[in-house]
């Protein structure tokens, strides 16, 4: 995904820590899984324990609807590199990878955080721990670095 790329406008280090931490509405821009075209999707993001989520609602209310993922969870499901971009308090394009969270233990430890309350009040711990999306963020390339910067908050 490099066509598209934009170079971060604000290349204070600690303002783009900043916005990661403290703005959480950012857009990600994955590949189609069918079209192999940019898309691009408002999602909050939630840092746990020093490392960077991004998680969501189960996308049925009722128990009888069949859960498939969500567009930007099969488009990272298929293509896992994609792009967080801050635009809010600093403005950047992040190259990342995403990693779907799947272990049950790991998805309800997450998702009993206070910071991932939100998702409990919308279906309930067991609903979400069953279908909230939860992807793992890692940031790569020039983006690396906030890895380890956020990683002190463990």
């Amino acid at each position: 995904m490099t066509e598209g790329y934009v170079e971060p406008v604000d290349t204070d280090r600690d303002a783009v820590l900043d916005s990661l931490l403290t703005e959480r509405t950012v857009d990600i821009v994955t590949l189609g899984r069918r079209s192999g075209q940019e898309r691009i999707t408002e999602i909050w993001t939630t840092a746990i324990s020093g490392r960077i989520y991004i998680i969501g609602t189960p996308n049925a209310g009722r128990a009888d609807v069949e859960r498939t993922p969500r567009d930007w969870l099969a488009n990272l499901i298929a293509t896992p590199s994609f792009i967080v971009r801050l635009k809010r308090g600093a403005s950047a394009d992040l190259t990342a990878t995403a990693e779907r969270v799947t272990d049950e233990e790991t998805r309800r430890d997450l998702l009993s955080r206070p910071s991932t309350e939100y998702y409990r009040a919308a279906a309930g711990l067991e609903a979400a721990v069953r279908w909230s999306p939860v992807v793992l963020v890692t940031f790569a390339g020039d983006s690396a670095w906030l890895n380890d910067a956020v990683s002190p908050l463990r």
